[in-house]
């Protein structure tokens, strides 16, 4: 099986040698792909290549880069350089080789550009034909004998309009990993299949999006952009259909020229409306970035290409789930609540503000300033984190400023400041791709983190690389493992410091990596005497054979990475765990090199930015702690205010809080505590209590329901700033249409509350807000617009001069004495209720592919909602039986908090008495069945930790997962596109013999 190539890393070979093309000396790489160095040396002559993608390297198709090498035909895209080689591209027998081949791809598709959606510049066909200067076409355009297929929600194939590239098979293979793409080159009529059928609704695709983004042609299009891109487009078909029979009729007279002349004209014209701008992903921490383009307010579509995360890549919810920019549900108006009615009415931005002055003024002056909390949002960016922080403690005078992080990420944090002193991932995904071994723990990471999970399976499936996955239940992640464990609810802080204990006593442990660079081993030493396999396997029901297996796998692997999410942090020592981990990691060694270290998978687009910079009770932008005089000296002079000194509240005691009285006034922006928070049922009691809550979002949330005042404020769209991703990478996103009705960006609304608190704010733009933190924070030091611009990004901590920091703790760690310190853990109980008597179930929850987290924004998605509808919850086929369950039939669930009607889905992903209840669902929300247990450290709510009981309603529905989903396809594993097959055909010759001329003016 042939190594392909990283994704995230770029290769970059030496100059060595010294090759002649087309009669001229060019310096080349010794092994670098022939294509790759003529695309370089001369890129005002590109040679023809149509299925040759650099990001995803040969396929060995389309046979257009034939070139003369030695007197010898090959392809350029597979063809490795050798020092001396002689390479033609413009002899005349590469010439017509290049002619034929094209012609045979045009024998598979109707070049009727001008009234073609995908006419837009980058059609690789099209360009082709103008990069070859094709008069006419000798093989005539054949149709294939199928209909389109529209039975996917957001896109479509034209088997006709399909040259057989393999372009889209690659990217599903090999790129995504989904591994639904095949072709039959062995049918008489060879086409792309879906699973190994011919449509596409009901087989395992997961609407990545990849095979369309790199389709060279329209036979992949996304809906969004059918009858919308061009301005002969719209035209019913009958009329299009006699429009091209008319241009076809012309062709042999004319030629293509005049043809493509008005086509280019027409694709010109359309750049006057179809605008291009790049953004940011807002779903998962990821941090994917691309191109959308819109027409208006329509979104064509989403192209990848360039994002230092992502490349060509893309999930369900990135490509194609961005409806709620303009959803019904958007909020357009300012909204105050009537004391009369108790109902919301609209109102001007000046009657809002006036009110909010009125109250903020009245509070402080009758209660103070810690009477307010302030809770910031994942989903803005890094300057609206920033100032909502600063809002708080400049102008209010508390720090009681909290975001989200604290429901799923602080664990991870702490465990990481205990150990290693920065809470982010010690490396890039780039590390995690070239690791030899990856260990991960409680994340299912291919539907929470699908971009970063397509590395890990192209590595496992192409680079030899090995997968550990620990976790209650097998999602995909666990059925593509190498060795997959399923230990007992709450044990994995004792799985692995027992696979550390024995690491130790086999003396495989990196004495000398510990005798430099940590602190603290043999308090360590001590601690994990008390995990014996034994123990471990006892208590997590993982045998002592598998333990020792992954201890010897740890052992003999040069780089190792552990991944890890909220399967690990949501429960009450999810600090523990994470200490756990970053324990195990420094007794082998595994920091400060590249591919190894320390993954808590960030959840949100901007949960690392938000917390980042500075939106946590004891911190400021930088992780600065407020605790510091000289930090805080520094940041009073700046703002010129006396600053408060105590810590604030977090998120969970700010509801203690309002429950007790003493918190009067709450601020919420762009989040929904009473969906997102614990004990749901306990937060609503909150919030009809508390005396002033102003809610800032983009629709009317279930939080929103409860506010005093409700402020429309603009997604990532409508407006300017930075996201920073799970990898500490921070990327620009720039506006793309301007704010729906009177809705503003999160940072103008900030602004307009804190001047009318006496404030005295004058940013005119996102970027001097960025200025002002890299003014007063050394982890942000070198960070600016400028070095930020396009598709630039920088992973922090970022030095003055701009140099940042791909990887972590390269020459130390952030402690005075430049030493990591292990940090013993005792595990200690889950605070789950005792499973006996009634609540005997444990349910486990999280999130799914196609939606984000309680959809608020992917149930704005026709196509999502066709795919999974409602939420649900996963039942084994043993509880099934017991209960006499079938998929659909309505079940309640009950713990001692409270109950949720939901229907089932019978799987073998959970067993036995284990429960599995997605996220996404408003009505019916997981979070009804928490209870007030937290993690020990931190306060994040133990979402991880629930017992309920189970009673069958009666009830039977359809299958919440509709014939559509993926979840019923089952896959074709191919190494790729098998193009083998397709020289093996009768019919196939290479180009260059048998040359058919295709008549140019060249």
């Amino acid at each position: 099986m042939s190594v392909k190539r990283l994704l995230n890393t770029e290769t970059v070979l030496p100059l060595d040698t010294t090759i002649q093309l087309d009669g001229a000396p060019v310096l080349a790489a010794t092994g670098e792909l022939l294509v790759e160095r003529i695309n370089h040396a001369l890129p005002d002559r590109k040679l023809a290549q149509v299925c040759y993608h650099h990001s995803m390297g040969p396929i060995e198709t389309c046979d257009t880069c034939m070139v003369e090498v030695n007197g010898r035909m090959v392809r350029a895209c597979a063809t490795p350089v050798t020092p001396g080689m002689e390479v033609a591209t413009r002899s005349p027998r590469a010439d017509a080789a290049q002619r034929d081949a094209f012609d045979r791809i045009l024998k598979n598709h109707d070049l009727y550009c001008t009234v073609c959606d995908n006419s837009n510049h980058n059609c690789t066909v099209h360009n082709t034909a103008m990069n070859l200067d094709v008069k006419h076409q000798e093989r005539p355009f054949t149709p294939k004998p199928y209909p389109q297929d529209h039975s996917n929600p957001f896109y479509r194939y034209d088997p006709s309009q399909c040259i057989l590239c393999g372009r889209c098979v690659e990217a599903c293979q090999n790129v995504q990993v989904n591994e639904t793409l095949t072709i039959n080159w062995e049918s008489e009529h060879p086409r792309v299949l879906w699973d190994g059928g011919t449509q596409i609704a009901g087989s395992s695709c997961v609407s990545c999006g990849h095979c369309v983004t790199v389709c060279p042609c329209n036979a992949l299009m996304e809906k969004s952009m059918l009858g919308r891109a061009g301005y002969l487009t719209a035209l019913p078909r009958p009329v299009l259909n006699g429009m091209i029979a008319a241009v076809k009729a012309v062709e042999p007279a004319t030629g293509f020229p005049p043809i493509m002349a008005i086509s280019n004209g027409e694709a010109a014209v359309r750049d006057l409306r179809n605008k291009r701008t790049k953004t940011v992903c807002t779903y998962c921490g990821v941090g994917c970035s691309f191109d959308v383009w819109t027409q208006g307010r329509h979104i064509l579509k989403i192209e990848p290409a360039d994002g230092p995360a992502n490349g060509i890549s893309t999930c369900v919810k990135g490509k194609f789930s961005w409806d709620f920019v303009n959803s019904k549900e958007r909020i357009r108006h300012p909204m105050i609540r009537d004391e009369k009615t108790n109902e919301f009415r609209k109102t001007t931005w000046k009657e809002a503000l006036d009110l909010i002055e009125q109250r903020f003024k009245q509070i402080k002056q009758n209660h103070g300033p810690d009477a307010f909390a302030f809770i910031a949002s994942s989903k803005c960016t890094n300057e609206e984190s920033y100032l909502m922080q600063k809002l708080a403690r400049q102008v209010i005078g508390t720090n009681n400023i909290d975001n989200c992080s604290r429901y799923c990420q602080t664990p991870a944090t702490m465990g990481l400041n205990r150990t290693v002193g920065y809470g982010g991932d010690s490396g890039s995904i780039a590390d995690i791709e070239q690791a030899e071994l990856v260990i991960i723990v409680g994340s299912n990471t291919c539907e929470s983190h699908p971009v970063l999970a397509t590395r890990i399976k192209r590595s496992q499936k192409h680079r030899g690389q090995k997968v550990i996955v620990a976790d209650l239940r097998r999602h995909e992640m666990a059925e593509r493992a190498d060795l997959f464990l399923h230990p007992q609810p709450s044990t994995d802080p004792i799985w692995l410091n027992a696979v550390a204990n024995y690491i130790l006593q086999q003396g495989w442990h990196k004495q000398e990596f510990i005798d430099r660079w940590v602190d603290n081993f043999d308090a360590q030493r001590e601690s994990l005497a008390q995990y014996t396999l034994e123990f471990a396997e006892e208590r997590t029901g993982i045998s002592r054979d598998t333990l020792i297996q992954v201890a010897n796998w740890i052992a003999q692997s040069k780089t190792v990475c552990i991944l890890w999410a909220m399967g690990v942090t949501q429960h009450c020592g999810g600090s523990d765990t994470s200490t756990a981990i970053s324990n195990l990691l420094l007794l082998t060694g595994n920091y400060m090199r590249p591919a190894t270290g320390a993954y808590p998978l960030r959840g949100h687009n901007n949960v690392q930015g938000a917390s980042d910079f500075g939106s946590i009770p004891n911190v400021y932008s930088g992780y600065q702690k407020v605790a510091d005089e000289k930090v805080r000296a520094k940041f009073e002079a700046a703002w010129q205010c006396t600053l408060p000194v105590q810590d604030g509240l977090d998120n969970h005691e700010m509801i203690r809080a309002i429950h007790e009285g003493t918190l009067k006034c709450l601020y919420l922006k762009g989040e929904d505590t009473i969906t997102s928070d614990a004990n749901a049922n306990d937060v609503a009691v909150a919030l009809k209590q508390v005396d002033f809550l102003i809610v800032q979002d983009i629709s009317l949330s279930e939080t929103a329901k409860f506010a005093h005042v409700v402020l429309p404020a603009s997604p990532s769209l409508e407006k300017e700033g930075t996201f920073t991703n799970t990898e500490r990478r921070i990327q620009r996103l720039y506006r793309a249409m301007k704010p729906l009705g009177f809705s503003k960006p999160d940072w103008e609304i900030i602004q307009l509350i804190a001047n009318r608190m006496g404030g005295k704010w004058k940013y005119k733009h996102p970027s001097e807000v960025m200025d002002e933190v890299a003014a007063l924070t050394p982890l942000f030091a070198g960070v600016s617009y400028e070095r930020l611009e396009g598709y630039k990004s920088l992973q922090w901590p970022v030095a003055r001069d701009g140099t940042d920091s791909p990887y972590l703790f390269k020459d130390g760690f952030p402690f005075p004495d430049g030493k990591a310190r292990f940090h013993p853990v005792n595990w200690v109980e889950p605070s789950e209720e005792q499973r006996n008597g009634e609540f005997t179930l444990h349910l486990n929850n999280g999130r799914l592919l196609e939606h984000f987290e309680q959809g608020a924004m992917t149930y704005q998605s026709e196509g999502i909602r066709a795919l999974t509808p409602t939420n649900f919850v996963e039942v084994s086929p043993e509880l099934a039986a017991e209960h006499g369950l079938s998929d659909g039939t309505m079940v309640e669930l009950r713990s001692p908090y409270g109950k949720a009607k939901v229907p089932v889905v019978v799987t073998s992903r959970v067993q036995g008495r284990e429960l599995y209840m997605p996220l996404n669902s408003i009505d019916q929300p997981v979070n009804r069945l928490t209870g007030p247990h937290v993690d020990r450290a931190t306060h994040t709510p133990a979402y991880k930790e629930i017992a309920v009981s189970l009673t069958k309603l009666g009830e039977q529905g359809p299958n919440p997962l509709p014939p559509g989903n993926f979840r019923h396809g089952h896959r074709t594993p191919q190494p790729g596109v098998e193009v083998e097959r397709k020289w093996a055909r009768l019919d196939y010759t290479l180009p260059g013999s048998g040359l058919v001329q295709i008549k140019t003016t060249t």
